[in-house]
């Protein structure tokens, strides 16, 4: 079994510890039978999914501290609408979430980035019980928090951070590379000159390489001899930027790096067959993660895929799955959320708790962040506190009782997903690379397919300045037809000239959009020709 080498000589301590209490008169700590307790659990699971608020999610939640109104930007109260299946993706960065919070009011969500497109309030919508009915299932039958804040009030890269390190080591925001990126990465393997955006508390500002030394619950369990995985999407895919070991150099630069970071695809046979670690962080690829504009229900067959292929192996009876959403997502949430310290914390975030000693239907209303997950772990290993929110956070072991009788598992089927008008993209970028300013580059072209079972209806395609488009899209895409967009980039300033494509349609998620990298370089006519010296 993976746990500490120790182990079988701390079994036998603690025989003799119930020996020496079962004759004594003084009644045992309850928090020692606690621990004891905790120690039933062998196995621990971190899933970490994208971009949704509590109220989103479990907003009418029976029993959970949900909302079906919200105050939005013009001080009038507005009904939650009912949420798209494929929602579009809304500013969830450091700059949106302190305008959505707009100092605990709660009252802007509308004002995040295309969190309120021609009156449509998206970001101020929440899923019905039928759009997410395993979701709920899973929380009638476990544990669930209604209380969990995302750690801090901003993105993906930083709040991935804590959920490996209880920390964000001052950075607020996602790394961004120079000029014309080509296969974004946030870590160690970046190119040269990404940088991340790291703010003090004093306001100080500084960038630096997303390859960081913080030290990780990872360094910790290698360090105690403790077997840990981290499953996550690999290089190539548009989910690698979560894999967040890969900015850990104490990881990324060693050999725990091919030994401890595997594709997330491994974890179903893992678990089937019995070999999963003693921890895990399970991260999804982009389709499969929820993380708008991706499919919500595609998302959630996932997820039941994942807990399925758990609870059908051996491990199931001694684990614990942790099941959160990284940010957000620009999705309203009516609860303030506290103030630790600079940086956080950020609105609400489901957090669902699985295994056979949660308490059955238990909601529980005790804080809760990210850094929780890593105080139950720390807690059931014995390991100390890597950084302050660690040391602060509740352990979540009030979602437990391991003194019932263990929870069989739930085995549940797949969805049918519903589609109508839907639209995807051969990539959502597009790279020029430098060109001359005052000349066109050579054409780079991108496919829409339309891949929902009803037509989809463009209405208007916008670019940016500097550059162009044609396509032969029409106005109608049947289901199934796929069209081309053929677009150049004619630079008129010299520097980074990036841009969009936006293409507004009849999908849910609509609009959408391409994003256009170029850089302009002098021509030879703005160059100052060179002294020849000498008369003629």
């Amino acid at each position: 079994m993976p746990l500490r080498r120790d182990f079988a000589c701390l079994s036998v301590l603690l025989g003799l510890a119930l020996s020496a209490a079962a004759q004594s008169p003084v009644p045992p700590d309850p928090n020692q039978l606690s621990n004891r307790g905790i120690d039933q659990i062998q196995h621990i699971v971190f899933i970490i999914k994208e971009n949704h608020s509590f109220d989103n999610m479990f907003g009418l939640f029976p029993g959970a501290n949900g909302a079906t109104t919200g105050v939005v930007s013009n001080g009038q109260t507005i009904a939650l609408g009912r949420s798209p299946d494929r929602p579009r993706d809304m500013g969830h960065t450091w700059g949106d979430a302190l305008t959505a919070i707009d100092k605990g009011k709660m009252d802007k969500f509308d004002l995040v980035r295309s969190g309120n497109v021609n009156g449509d309030y998206m970001a101020m919508t929440e899923y019905q019980p039928s759009d997410i009915p395993n979701y709920w299932l899973y929380g009638q039958t476990f544990a669930m928090s209604d209380n969990t804040f995302s750690s801090m009030h901003g993105d993906s890269f930083p709040n991935h951070l804590y959920t490996i390190a209880a920390d964000n080591d001052q950075i607020i925001a996602n790394p961004s590379a120079p000029g014309h990126p080509q296969g974004i990465t946030w870590g160690c393997d970046a190119v040269a000159g990404t940088t991340a955006k790291q703010e003090a508390s004093n306001g100080l500002i500084t960038y630096v390489f997303p390859c960081l030394t913080t030290p990780t619950l990872g360094d910790a369990l290698e360090a105690a001899g403790i077997t840990w995985k981290s499953y996550a999407p690999v290089t190539g895919t548009g989910g690698y930027i979560w894999n967040t070991y890969d900015a850990v150099a104490s990881i990324r630069n060693t050999s725990l790096w091919t030994q401890r970071v595997v594709p997330y695809t491994n974890f179903q046979v893992d678990a089937l067959s019995g070999n999963l670690p003693a921890v895990s962080w399970l991260v999804p690829d982009n389709p499969v993660s929820e993380h708008p504009s991706a499919s919500t229900c595609t998302g959630e067959n996932w997820t039941v895929q994942q807990l399925n292929a758990l609870m059908q192996g051996p491990a199931w009876s001694s684990t614990a799955v942790f099941i959160t959403w990284d940010d957000f997502g620009g999705f309203y949430d009516h609860v303030a959320p506290p103030h630790p310290d600079f940086y956080g914390m950020g609105p609400r975030v489901p957090m669902m708790i699985i295994s056979p000693y949660a308490k059955p239907g238990f909601i529980s209303h005790t804080q809760y962040e990210f850094a929780s997950v890593l105080k139950f772990i720390e807690t059931r290993f014995n390991l100390p506190p890597l950084a302050s929110r660690d040391a602060a956070a509740d352990d979540m072991t009030d979602s437990f009782d391991f003194t019932q009788t263990p929870l069989p598992a739930l085995i549940l089927q797949q969805r049918v997903c519903p589609l109508g008008p839907a639209v995807r993209f051969s990539s959502r970028t597009a790279d020029f690379g430098s060109v001359k300013v005052g000349t066109t580059s050579s054409p780079v072209t991108r496919t829409l397919t339309s891949t929902g079972d009803a037509d989809l209806v463009i209405s208007s395609v916008v670019t940016t300045k500097d550059y162009a488009q044609t396509n032969n899209c029409g106005t109608t895409v049947p289901p199934g037809k796929v069209c081309t967009f053929t677009m150049t980039f004619s630079p008129t300033i010299v520097g980074t000239d990036n841009g969009t494509i936006t293409v507004t349609d009849n999908a849910q998620n609509s609009p959408q959009g391409i994003s256009l990298f170029g850089t302009g370089t002098s021509t030879d006519s703005m160059q100052v020709p060179p002294k020849t010296g000498g008369k003629r």
